[in-house]
This record gives structure tokens, sequence and C-alpha cells, in this order.
């Protein structure tokens, strides 16, 4: 039998067929997608690993506390270089 544009009902059953079967691995697809994409994230957790932006915050906390160590440390040489040199017309204490 043959439709309006002279193709066999066969053809066109065939082509319909096609196109559902399309759509179904389009589906496939998009779940497989979906379900790797939850497999790797429950790996990550279950690596413990670390986003990118949580890693920026904590290398900027660690900077800012090596910052302040130094400069702590440049003041406690400073008084420490204070403490040891006699103040101009004072005497030595004995004990030095």
């Amino acid at each position: 039998m043959n439709n309006d544009s002279g193709r066999p009902k066969f053809m066109d059953d065939i082509a319909g067929m096609a196109g559902g079967a399309f759509s179904v691995l389009a589906g496939i697809r998009t779940e497989m997608e979906q379900m790797a994409k939850a497999q790797t994230e429950a790996m990550i957790r279950k690596l413990d690993l670390v986003k990118r932006e949580e890693l920026d915050a904590a290398m900027e906390v660690a900077r800012r506390a090596r910052e302040q160590v130094e400069a702590l440390e440049a003041r406690v040489a400073a008084l420490e270089e204070q403490a040891t040199t006699p103040a101009p017309g004072a005497e030595p204490s004995p004990g030095v």
C-alpha cells in the first residue's frame, strides 16, 4: 500500500520507529550523563577533595596570617633591640 507521497506504508512505519528510537536513545544518553555526573560527585566527596573556591579562601587566610607573623617578628626584633641598647645618658646596669 502506498500513501499520498508515493512511499509504501512500510517505509513510513520504519521511519516512525527510527524517530522514536532516536528519541529513546537521546533520553538514555541524558540519563547516563546524569548518572555519571552523580557517580563522579560521589567519588569526589568520598575522596574528601575541596573545591577551588575553598582552597583559594584558605590560601588567602594563610597569606594574611603569614603577613601578621612577619610584622610581629619585626616588632619583636625592634623591641629586643630597644631593650638591649641603653638609652642615651643612662648608666649601664651592673648585671650587664
